[in-house]
């Protein structure tokens, strides 16, 4: 087994307009020796983050694209409020340059406004914070990356990329209490919801992968929008509409570690004028997962904040119908992000067909979970994970649905481990693909926490771990049956059971919502073209 049989080789991507693939003599199109760490919880990614930017420096470059941003979001209690804390940087002689995602109006519960004066807040102290509309219609940027290179110390050079926004709701920990500074998500989750995600560190040559997909985008000269509107806003309030220069690219730190990583991503096929890195769009996530995907034979362990769409789940389902030994775990929130009278049956249709394709395929080898914390409060996983054989772990700001694959900007890593794992079996997928050591250790730290288990013995076989999950969650639902009766069981696992299902199902077959909407929840005006 070699890292080409589960990574995109040379030509692979689909797009050899990007810079990516030919940044190497070698033409190698992934990064290897480097050294990456999964922060788990935005509490422990923020209180880094700050740490770093501190640390940063007159002449050092700061570089950041986001969804969301909100500037009085903080990092690590008062005083370290994101804005403030990019703006200091700035005033110490950081160079500080961002693409925020202008957002659609927040009266449709998005963040144009807090976009806005994020943006605002950095330029005043002399950094750069442009607002990119570049999208198609209907579509977002969502990517998470954030770039720190130093003029002096390159030991330094860090990347970090994964699901977690600059924004409320992300600052929790362990013990998923919630952000005190919170955005209100459906009712069921109460005042400061309960969140869950991942980001990576990144340390070693893919830190300048990570460099040259913001310099690309930063580059395009496509106008930030072309809504009319939105250029007589820009005029009006004199927004920043054109990206300054950035200094040329220093070289690639040096390597560190024993990880290889692959950058792979979504652009969409921008309509009339196309993105220059990528004139027809780039597919390389759902292209990464499909091959990945072939190689699945033991287990394949998903955490998704939507997981979605009956197209974009085919190649899982290919995998277990191919394969009867292949055991797949979902974990996802118990509740959509918005649950009322219309939004609630939008958000469930894709993923009641996506997981009536997977159990068809796997019957009982499938089994989905969502969370809650100590006190029964479902928690809200925003994490975009997929570990495969323990040897292929992705993380990143894709989803498993079909924005994420096709129409939305995402980034995500591909991450392959140089070292096994001793502890893990020599074959667990029967392919000679000994489990890697960064996901097994990924996988076995997420299910730790969700099993509450204190060791991870159990956990390191995948039928055992697949089988800790079903027991797990079987006690918990049978506490919460009996009334609570005793102490709480361990554990935050509860199987998933979508609300409200029969009336769902019921209104699947309604001539309104074939008309509202299409199977990945989405207004049928912004269909997509579905070509990955």
């Amino acid at each position: 087994m070699t890292r080409a049989d589960w990574l995109l080789g040379p030509g692979e991507r689909g797009n050899p307009a990007t810079r990516l693939d030919r940044r190497r003599p070698d033409g190698a199109a992934w990064s290897r020796g480097n050294h990456v760490r999964a922060l788990v919880h935005g509490a422990v990614y923020f209180a880094e983050l700050l740490e770093a930017v501190r640390a940063m420096g007159p002449g050092d470059l700061l570089l950041f694209t986001d969804w969301r941003g909100d500037p009085d979001e903080r990092l690590d209690g008062p005083g370290t409020e994101i804005g403030s804390v990019l703006c200091r940087a700035a005033e110490r002689g950081v160079l500080v340059k961002g693409l925020l995602w202008r957002s659609h109006l927040d009266g449709l519960h998005f963040s144009q406004e807090e976009n806005l004066r994020f943006g605002e807040e950095i330029a005043r102290a002399g950094g750069e914070c442009l607002l990119d509309m570049r999208v198609r219609p209907g579509g977002s940027h969502h990517q998470k990356l954030v770039v720190l290179r130093h003029r002096d110390r390159p030991e330094l050079d860090v990347a970090y990329v994964g699901g977690i926004d600059l924004c409320r709701n992300r600052n929790d920990d362990a013990s998923h209490r919630g952000d005190r500074r919170s955005l209100p998500l459906a009712a069921a989750y109460g005042p400061h919801p309960p969140w869950h995600d991942v980001q990576l560190a990144l340390r070693g040559p893919v830190v300048g992968d990570v460099e040259a997909v913001f310099r690309e985008r930063w580059e395009d000269p496509a106008p930030l929008s072309r809504s009319p509107l939105t250029r007589l806003r820009e005029l009006a309030h004199r927004e920043d509409v054109s990206a300054d220069p950035l200094p040329a690219q220093t070289p690639d730190p040096q390597v560190c570690g024993a990880h290889t990583v692959q950058l792979l991503r979504t652009y969409p096929n921008r309509l009339l004028r196309g993105y220059p890195f990528a004139p027809d769009g780039e597919r390389s996530i759902a292209r990464g997962y499909t091959k990945a995907l072939r190689r699945a034979r033991a287990l394949i362990y998903l955490e998704d904040q939507y997981l979605w769409s009956p197209r974009v789940v085919e190649s899982f389902a290919k995998a277990l119908t191919r394969h009867p030994g292949l055991r797949l775990i979902g974990v996802v929130p118990s509740v959509p992000e918005q649950a009322g009278r219309l939004t609630l049956p939008m958000n469930l249709i894709g993923r009641i067909k996506a997981l009536d394709a997977l159990r068809r395929a796997g019957g009982d080898r499938v089994a989905v979970y969502g969370l809650e914390n100590a006190a029964g409060t479902p928690i809200y996983v925003h994490a975009k994970v997929c570990v495969i054989d323990d040897v292929w772990a992705s993380v990143g700001s894709d989803n498993i649905n079909l924005r994420s694959w096709t129409h939305d900007s995402e980034l995500g890593c591909a991450v392959h481990d140089e070292c096994a794992d001793p502890r893990a079996p020599a074959d667990p997928g029967g392919l000679g693909d000994g489990a890697r050591a960064f996901a097994r250790e990924l996988r076995l730290e997420l299910m730790r926490e969700h099993v509450g288990a204190g060791a991870a013995d159990e956990l390191c076989d995948p039928v055992a771990a697949f089988d800790a999950f079903v027991g797990s969650a079987a006690t918990l639902d049978a506490w919460h049956a009996g009334g609570r009766s005793g102490p709480r069981p361990p554990g935050r696992l509860r199987r998933y059971v979508p609300p409200d299902l029969a009336v769902t199902r019921r209104m699947l077959a309604a001539p309104l919502h074939h008309v509202l909407v299409d199977p990945d929840g989405r207004p049928l005006g912004m269909r997509l073209r579905r070509r990955f």
